[in-house]
């Protein structure tokens, strides 16, 4: 039997195993996906109580043991004069009847009201994430434009849009990374919030004390200040530069410690905008630093530096997805790393970090919107499903669902045209911080 032929079962059959789909709207069912397969009694009494007399489950997607093979009929394989109904019962006659104690209607109503609660909660984060990263955009743009004329004013408002995201990330509850639905059309601004919302991340995550948590983030949002003092063309490393052209370039970053100097910004601050392009084994620039003489938040950045560089280039069609660049920068460029960063980045990224589009292990697709560093291989993802309309996709979290492991993960261009646009992955990667889903789990790290 083919993976996509289904088959008409008895609701009064159904077991845990099966993979079943509800041939109703996403309103009419309180679960968070039309096909599933049953993992509880508890799911069974929910099905019965929803009207239906049978569903189709599909075999090849279901556990072995739950299926066999004469208990209903290929659908329109029904014979000439029965329905699929009186083909299930007469089926059904044959086996042993199974208890049919449904839920109260009132519960179905319930979980229904909850999944509106969830999408709403859901929207609601979201919306705060990028309202947060508009307006730090909003204040980076200031920063820039007061840095040579009023230095003082951009270090205080620097220290204030930094100060602001530590006390968050350090508060109750973990963080974790969140993916933008949109982007915001200026690299020159999104750019330094990614890189100083990631650095502060992975620097908590490597237990960087406050006050060197604080350092990070001001380096990581001033880091390519100096880049206004090149021409446009010239403020973003090209593969085609020339030799003089790539030495060009590599001035920013003496430019950009010469701003933060004029910002009276502290010696930390303006070691780590120095040291943002080395690297550990010597190969880095302006000059070749090895390890043993870079700062812990040094390696923070120029790790996020790069990372955030993989996935957002000037040229979008040489963009990776963030798994093409965890995996590259994992695969070819760990001894340009410190080791302990390195592998603080991947656990707190996960295996596929948010903006990953991948295959789960039902053949379905979806698109990475955040992971939680504990649960690494088990992000949260929004999955391509027909029966719902694309504004009102729940989040999924793998932890939750294991059946839909991820099998794999996939260049955008790979995907059918329907989950393309169901998914819509954005050209430009943008992160900002949540507070971590499951975070209030009993007996359970998040």
């Amino acid at each position: 039997m083919q993976d996509n032929q289904s088959m008409w079962i008895d609701v009064a059959q159904l077991r845990r195993g099966l993979f079943v789909q509800l041939d109703l709207g996403w309103m009419d069912h309180p679960f968070p996906k039309g096909s599933f397969r049953i993992v509880s009694e508890e799911q069974i009494n929910t099905i019965r109580s929803l009207g239906l007399s049978q569903v189709r489950y599909f075999p090849a997607q279901s556990d072995a043991a739950a299926v066999t093979p004469h208990e209903a009929f290929q659908v329109g394989d029904a014979p000439a004069g029965l329905s699929p109904a009186v083909t299930s019962e007469a089926v059904a006659d044959e086996l042993a009847p199974v208890a049919t104690a449904a839920a109260p209607l009132d519960e179905v109503a319930q979980a229904r009201a909850q999944r509106r609660e969830k999408l709403n909660a859901q929207q609601r984060s979201l919306q705060v994430c990028e309202r947060r990263f508009t307006e730090a955009m909003r204040q980076f743009r200031r920063i820039a434009e007061q840095a040579g004329s009023k230095p003082a004013a951009a270090r205080e408002q620097s220290q204030a849009l930094v100060g602001g995201c530590v006390n968050d990330i350090l508060g109750d509850g973990e963080s974790a990374i969140r993916l933008l639905s949109e982007t915001m059309g200026d690299r020159s601004a999104e750019h330094p919030v990614n890189v100083m919302v990631i650095s502060l991340l992975l620097g908590k995550a490597l237990g960087l004390p406050t006050g060197e948590l604080h350092a990070l983030g001001v380096a990581a949002l001033v880091h390519d200040l100096g880049k206004s003092q090149l021409p446009e063309r010239m403020r973003y490393a090209d593969p085609g530069f020339s030799d003089s052209e790539l030495q060009f370039y590599r001035e920013h970053v003496q430019h950009s410690l010469q701003i933060g100097q004029r910002m009276d910004l502290p010696p930390d601050v303006l070691s780590a905008i120095a040291q943002h392009h080395e690297m550990v084994d010597g190969s880095g620039f302006p000059a070749q630093l090895r390890g043993d003489r870079m700062l812990a938040a040094s390696k923070i950045l120029a790790l996020v530096n790069h990372y955030d560089n993989l996935c957002n280039p000037a040229r979008l069609v040489n963009a990776l997805t963030p798994h093409e660049a965890l995996s590259l920068i994992f695969a070819q460029m760990k001894p340009r790393f410190d080791s302990l960063t390195l592998g603080a980045f991947i656990r707190m990224m996960g295996v596929y970090p948010p903006g990953s589009v991948v295959q789960l292990a039902n053949d379905g697709f979806a698109i990475v919107v955040s992971v939680n560093s504990a649960r690494p291989l088990k992000p949260r993802v929004i999955v391509h499903d027909v029966s719902v309309p694309r504004e009102e996709a729940l989040i999924v979290d793998l932890e939750d669902a294991p059946a839909l492991g991820i099998r794999r993960s996939m260049k955008p261009s790979q995907l059918p045209r329907a989950a393309l646009d169901y998914l819509s992955p954005r050209p430009r990667v943008c992160y900002y911080y949540e507070r971590a889903a499951g975070a209030d789990r009993s007996g359970q790290h998040t």
